[in-house]
């Protein structure tokens, strides 16, 4: 039938919808918490002739609170059926494709292939805008100070870079669900007449996949420097502020020790008779004191 449609996108799908669309395509769609769960077989089976596949991809906006959701994709010779709960931006984008002239679709697996390369674009903007991000962060925490310069927080660093992991181990995620999802349709469509073809456009999309996988493999790495260098400077703070009381507290130990001296309540104390026994031990202190910090400038501690 011609006028039968070849994608049918379930999104936010009541239980009667669900029932209603896999009745008329004789097959039996996967409940919410089928979608997600994590085993392979559970997620790229084959049954009753058409091919299940379930992927994380990234559902939210670009920068903030990146999340993921399961989204199932069921093959069929005639028709592909997308199940999904929330509103992920290449579905919207690639439904405005096909609706404009010439861009009707010829079959199921055309328009699973072109949404899937949608989903790649679209992640790989993601990943450009994350690692943008990343490289911010680092010059920010590697910038030269200058004089009038507010100092870094390291604190709110810290929460960035944390942040910008967890986005990016969610971007993983779903870029490790696509391409084993590509796999699966690499092997499922070998009975297909245009197997060839099929297969060379999905090598293409395994390949940007393979790639935006390495290239998040690197952000992370990235984000684990910035992290340990971040906590190193955090560190070597402290290690000052500990450096500052310990020097302190050795110059101002052997005036201490002389005025402790002094301040004993024996009779027989010499200097306590003597006119200038005063101006001594003052001086005594200003020397102790003055010697040990003049050393320690001298080492450069």
């Amino acid at each position: 039938d011609r006028s039968a449609p070849c994608w049918v996108d379930l999104a936010l799908p009541l239980p009667e919808e669900i029932k209603q669309v896999g009745e008329a395509l004789s097959i039996e769609i996967p409940s919410r918490a089928e979608m997600e769960e994590i085993e392979v077989s559970s997620r790229l089976y084959q049954e009753d002739g058409a091919f299940f596949m379930t992927a994380n991809l990234v559902t939210s906006p670009d920068t903030d609170n990146v999340e993921s959701s399961a989204i199932t994709f069921i093959l069929t010779e005639t028709c592909l059926v997308t199940v999904r709960y929330l509103e992920p931006r290449p579905f919207e984008t690639f439904a405005a494709r096909l609706q404009k002239p010439g861009g009707n679709c010829t079959n199921s697996l055309d328009v699973l292939i072109g949404l899937l390369e949608a989903i790649i674009d679209r992640m790989a903007d993601i990943l450009e805008i994350h690692s943008a991000e990343i490289e911010r962060i680092s010059r920010t925490i590697f910038a030269d100070a200058k004089r009038g310069t507010k100092p870094i927080n390291l604190n709110d660093v810290i929460k960035e870079i944390g942040r910008e992991g967890n986005h990016i181990s969610i971007i993983r995620e779903s870029l490790t669900s696509l391409g084993r999802m590509s796999i699966f349709l690499n092997q499922a469509v070998s009975a297909n007449p245009k197997a060839v073809e099929i297969r060379d456009v999905l090598k293409v999309v395994g390949r940007d996949v393979a790639s935006l996988a390495d290239h998040a493999s690197f952000i992370t790495n990235k984000v684990n420097f910035l992290l340990d260098a971040t906590l190193g400077m955090i560190s070597i703070q402290q290690n000052s502020i500990i450096k500052i009381f310990s020097v302190a507290a050795v110059v101002f130990l052997p005036p201490t020790l002389i005025a402790s001296i002094y301040g004993m309540n024996f009779h027989f104390i010499p200097e306590l008779s003597w006119g200038g026994g005063y101006p001594l031990a003052l001086g005594m202190m200003v020397v102790s004191a003055v010697l040990p910090y003049l050393f320690f400038k001298r080492k450069g501690w």
